[in-house]
């Protein structure tokens, strides 16, 4: 875990991990915890479970807890575990921010109520019922595609009080809004959408919270270190070098079902069983994701 520092409270390369299953739609925890060390072993500082692309809204929650357990003894040693707490009911939520602490998580991804479109008061009070839960140090989750809500400018500087706080995963888009916070709460940002990777760390992020690191993460440790360095058109190259898998992933939609797409093709994991209302690739959608795999050196051509 070189990467965690102050700066970078999480590491700098983090993948939101799928959950595994087996056919018939139980966690396979053992698969989790090879995944979790392929990860690691391919430029990872970081993982992040029981997130969307974990089919969080899914699993319950003794699961998220085996599922930590598993992770942390495969990889806890080597990688900074975050693990999602996220809910639309608080208490939920703070229940799901004990019992990943009790299992040995490193810290907690709090996402902004999602459905019930709170209040920026009520947002607010929901985080810090969830960060006071427990000691973890918490990353803060912005994405309003999916939760309708986001942080305001005033929400975000004082959640930025409160200890726990350290960080932002920030799907929103928002470039420029991210750097003006970054500025000027000292909270550490994480891009949360792949194809906008570049452009936070170029502004001052921290690091990077992905979907396409199933696949890639070698090549987002190597894109992070030529940031690190200065060298922006390394960086760029090497971003433009992963935009066929970057597509691959994030181009259909559903990051979650291409991620299990890949893995299993790849031999990675057994299964790319999802539970409802997810659906796993069918037949047709299996075929392209191959020929994208073969296009972007994943596989050979049969």
């Amino acid at each position: 875990m070189s990467h965690v520092s102050s700066s970078r409270p999480f590491g700098a390369v983090l993948t939101a991990m799928v959950t595994p299953m087996t056919a018939d739609g139980a966690v396979d925890l053992a698969a989790a915890a090879r995944l979790a060390q392929h990860l690691v072993d391919h430029g990872h500082d970081g993982l992040v479970l029981n997130g969307t692309t974990g089919e969080s809204p899914t699993t319950h929650t003794p699961e998220k807890s085996d599922l930590i357990a598993a992770v942390v003894a495969a990889v806890g040693d080597r990688a900074v575990v975050v693990a999602g707490a996220g809910s639309n009911d608080t208490a939920h939520a703070v229940r799901i921010a004990e019992q990943a602490a009790a299992a040995g998580a490193h810290g907690l991804l709090v996402v902004s109520p999602y459905y019930s479109r709170p209040s920026q008061e009520g947002i607010y009070q929901h985080t810090v019922a969830v960060a006071d839960a427990t000691a973890l140090r918490v990353m803060l989750y912005d994405v309003p595609g999916r939760t309708v809500v986001r942080y305001s400018a005033q929400t975000l500087d004082r959640l930025a009080d409160h200890p726990n706080v350290v960080a932002v995963k920030d799907a929103t888009g928002d470039v420029y809004g991210a750097a003006r916070t970054m500025a000027r709460t000292g909270l550490a940002y994480y891009c949360g959408d792949d194809p906008l990777n570049l452009a936070f760390l170029a502004h001052g992020a921290a690091g990077i919270v992905s979907m396409v690191g199933h696949i890639a993460g070698d090549e987002l440790a190597a894109m992070v270190a030529a940031v690190d360095a200065g060298d922006l058109a390394l960086a760029r190259a090497t971003f433009v070098a992963m935009l066929p898998k970057i597509e691959l992933i994030c181009g259909s939609g559903n990051g979650a079902v291409r991620a299990k797409a890949v893995l299993e093709l790849a031999g990675v994991i057994p299964s790319r069983a999802m539970r409802l209302p997810q659906v796993a690739a069918d037949a047709d959608e299996l075929e392209v994701v191959r020929a994208a795999m073969v296009t972007a050196g994943l596989l050979v051509a049969l």
